[in-house]
């Protein structure tokens, strides 16, 4: 089997969709991609694509992504709820099948290195792939948004990129980085009172004491409070877990879930946790999965 590698790149589009596309085309135009999912949402005026391959063609698919992006975003006119400090905000690498973190580390460098040279775009290196151990932390880099790094970025030392120009441009800054497989989920309260759900995410995310391996914010979507989520590591604390403690804290205020999103894809793993802990399921044995089984009988040729 071939090894393969996933990479979730954030854009700070998410109202002009013919950008998007041509975003989008720029990723399918490389060889050995398969492009798995793309969402835009014009309250956050964000994009996220999903996309897999073999390293090398990853890495070159992510660049000519950031490339496009950077020639068609204007991050001076920039507005949305979510925090953000470039056009091709953040692009990690996951590794997915034979492929080590390390491979990732590499391949995100390898890309910083090539977009702050080639494109004259200030590089950092965040999670996994961070050089500097403060910028592990992505909420770190993007303190302050665009307006803050462009004010920072060329007097404090502390914003100085690791590739490219201490100089920020319309296109602004990318973030490159490795990482585990993330879940990027959504959780919609019944109420337009954002201080609730900036509230209720205070009290959930691992940096305030909360959950771990959560981060998690508070925002206004479509004239509904909406607790935003990335679940770093679903196999410490599970989807599920996450949404009984939203739940718990929604009913502190008077509050009740609506509905949730997923943002991207999700593991298999984390729906069938959630599930067997939802209903219950004493000794579920996953070979129980009609699906599983049929792939199984096709990939031994029984059928």
């Amino acid at each position: 089997m071939k090894p393969l590698i996933e990479c979730v790149p954030n854009f700070s589009e998410g109202r002009r969709l013919d950008i998007v596309e041509k975003i989008v085309s720029a990723v399918r135009g490389v060889p050995g991609i398969a492009l798995l999912d793309y969402s835009s949402d014009p309250d956050h005026n964000r994009s996220v694509l999903t996309f897999v391959g073999a390293p090398g063609a990853v890495e070159e698919a992510a660049f000519r992504a950031v490339e496009t992006s950077a020639g068609l975003i204007d991050m001076t006119r920039h507005e949305g709820v979510h925090p953000c400090i470039g056009a091709a905000d953040v692009v990690p690498f996951v590794p997915i099948r034979d492929v080590t973190m390390g491979e990732c580390v590499a391949a995100a460098r390898r890309l910083a290195r090539r977009i702050g040279e080639d494109l004259n775009i200030p590089a950092y290196l965040y999670e996994e792939a961070a050089i500097r151990l403060e910028r592990a932390n992505l909420a770190h880099l993007r303190k302050g948004g665009y307006a803050r790094l462009k004010a920072d970025i060329a007097t404090d030392p502390e914003r100085a990129p690791d590739f490219g120009p201490a100089v920020l441009g319309p296109a602004g800054a990318a973030a490159v980085g490795a990482r585990k497989k993330l879940i990027a989920y959504n959780v919609f309260l019944d109420t337009d009172d954002v201080e609730i759900a900036r509230k209720i995410a205070e009290s959930i995310r691992h940096s305030s004491g909360g959950l771990p391996y959560v981060k998690a914010l508070g925002l206004m979507v479509n004239g509904q409070a909406q607790v935003s989520m990335n679940l770093v590591d679903y196999t410490q604390t599970p989807v599920h877990r996450v949404q009984e403690a939203v739940r718990e804290q929604a009913g502190h205020f008077g509050c009740q879930i609506t509905h949730a999103e997923l943002i991207g894809m999700i593991p298999e793993q984390a729906l069938i946790d959630a599930a067997c802990w939802y209903l219950q399921l004493g000794g579920f044995n996953e070979e129980q999965i009609l699906e599983r089984r049929i792939r199984q009988a096709e990939s031994t040729g029984l059928i």
